[in-house]
């Protein structure tokens, strides 16, 4: 059995002093050097609070945003790996066509910053495809219960429209990513695989269902998970158009209480309650998939 080296051990405890050196030194800069005032002790009303006109405990404004952002997220990412597969299958398709659709669908998305997709979408797609499908009008006509459904799926029933404009950029955005996964994944299945169906009489269709994109899924799962927590991340820039997620909750909290570094903080360690987990199931997924190799 391997034991730890002693090199490694100290070099790992020198590291660790190093980096809370810094921070204690960071900490000094701030509370000496800047003269600034921490007051953590309001921070737990912000994420949950009491009603006493309900008497109970209700979510507040940065619970409110991680919500938001779960919510945007969960549903983008859908989304994106519908997008994401169809454009794979272009990609790696017979028809040249559709293999250009797909190319210059992943060259535009990836070569565009997700900035000016946001304004895109929500300034000149979101109002006319909104209208077109009637979103506002269906809004206004519907029961207590639909709007009841919205708000728990989505978000208050009069920024659906804007939420969706911020679904689709997300999607369209990190559907790119995910297609050049999935084409890699595809692409990465044996020739010899495709023969085999061949010869069995299957049909294209039937080759990818039952053969090819089960070994490519497999192959680009951990990547795949990847992506989608950067999903998450890129989740806030869609804070510019009000999206009530947890950046913007974040800005406008600090805006009213000056709590600059208590509410950053915080918001930082909320994405971390997301992100952390999910980037240690990447690495667990990426050491169950790998196949173990025996003396």
């Amino acid at each position: 059995m391997l034991r730890p080296c002693r090199s490694s051990f100290l070099l790992d405890t020198i590291l660790l002093l190093l980096l809370a050196g810094a921070v204690a030194f960071t900490g000094y800069r701030i509370t000496v050097e800047l003269n600034y005032t921490w007051n953590w002790s309001v921070i737990p009303q912000y994420i949950i609070r009491y009603d006493a006109a309900s008497d109970r405990w209700v979510i507040n404004y940065l619970l409110q945003g991680l919500l938001t952002t779960i919510r945007l997220s969960f549903w983008a990412g859908i989304l994106a790996l519908l997008l994401g597969l169809g454009m794979a299958l272009a990609a790696t398709g017979k028809s040249l066509f559709w293999k250009m659709v797909s190319r210059t669908y992943v060259g535009l998305m990836r070569n565009l910053p997700p900035l000016v997709l946001v304004f895109i979408f929500y300034f000149f797609l979101a109002d006319q495809l909104m209208l077109l499908l009637g979103i506002e009008e269906w809004i206004r006509e519907s029961s207590e219960i639909e709007q009841a459904v919205i708000r728990q799926l989505f978000c208050e029933p009069g920024r659906l429209p804007a939420f969706l404009a911020a679904i689709i950029t997300l999607a369209v955005f990190e559907g790119a990513y995910i297609s050049e996964i999935i084409r890699a994944g595809i692409q990465g299945v044996d020739r010899e695989q495709w023969e085999a169906a061949h010869a069995l009489g299957l049909t294209r269709t039937q080759s990818l269902r039952f053969i090819i994109l089960p070994q490519a899924m497999r192959m680009v799962l951990p990547p795949l998970a990847g992506q989608f927590i950067s999903l998450i991340k890129d989740s806030a820039i869609v804070s510019i158009i009000s999206i009530q997620e947890l950046s913007y909750q974040g800005t406008q909290l600090m805006a009213s209480t000056y709590l600059t570094i208590e509410v950053w903080l915080t918001v930082a360690a909320m994405y971390l309650l997301l992100t952390l987990p999910a980037s240690m199931g990447v690495s667990w997924l990426e050491k169950s998939l790998t196949p173990s190799v025996t003396p």
